[in-house]
């Protein structure tokens, strides 16, 4: 591993330990050219996911887009980053864990908007709103009615 201070290869782990839930190595290291201690993450490659958008072009899977989207549906819920970011750590290993590395958009949109009914109606309608490109009050209440009947189904089932 290379010195983020002098360049130099040496180094040596002084410490390692889980991070990001177990999905990646945390390491402080110390080099042995200057002694400068810094820290690396190590983590399993993946093979990146396509994307394919609503317009056809396809693109590689972007986590900070979905985060971003998040974190503006979620200002003043009170839900917290770490939550928004554990989300997005699920979604991601749901995707990796298919078969194809292909994914639709609009699934992408639905896998967030399952979550975000489960944790805050008010973020579940913003993220809705951009997404399925809401035209006016009626679109509102159509989200709203479908996040109450999925609560009563799953009341009727318990």
């Amino acid at each position: 591993m290379q010195c983020p201070s002098c360049q130099n290869t040496d180094s040596r782990v002084l410490e390692s330990r889980a991070a990001d839930a177990g999905r990646s190595v945390r390491r402080r290291r110390e080099c042995l050219h200057c002694d400068f201690r810094f820290t690396t993450y190590e983590r399993v490659e993946t093979v990146p996911i396509t994307v394919l958008k609503r317009n056809g072009n396809r693109e590689t899977f972007n986590r900070s887009k979905i985060l971003n989207g998040l974190t503006m549906a979620c200002q003043k819920t009170g839900l917290e980053q770490d939550r928004l970011e554990s989300m997005v750590n699920e979604l991601e290993l749901q995707l990796q864990q298919r078969s194809g590395r292909e994914v639709n958009s609009a699934e992408i949109g639905e896998m967030v908007l399952d979550q975000l009914s489960e944790m805050s109606e008010v973020a579940y309608v913003r993220f809705a709103s951009v997404y399925r490109h809401f035209r006016g009050i009626n679109d509102f209440v159509a989200a709203l009615e479908g996040i109450h009947a999925n609560k009563e189904q799953l009341a009727a089932v318990r």
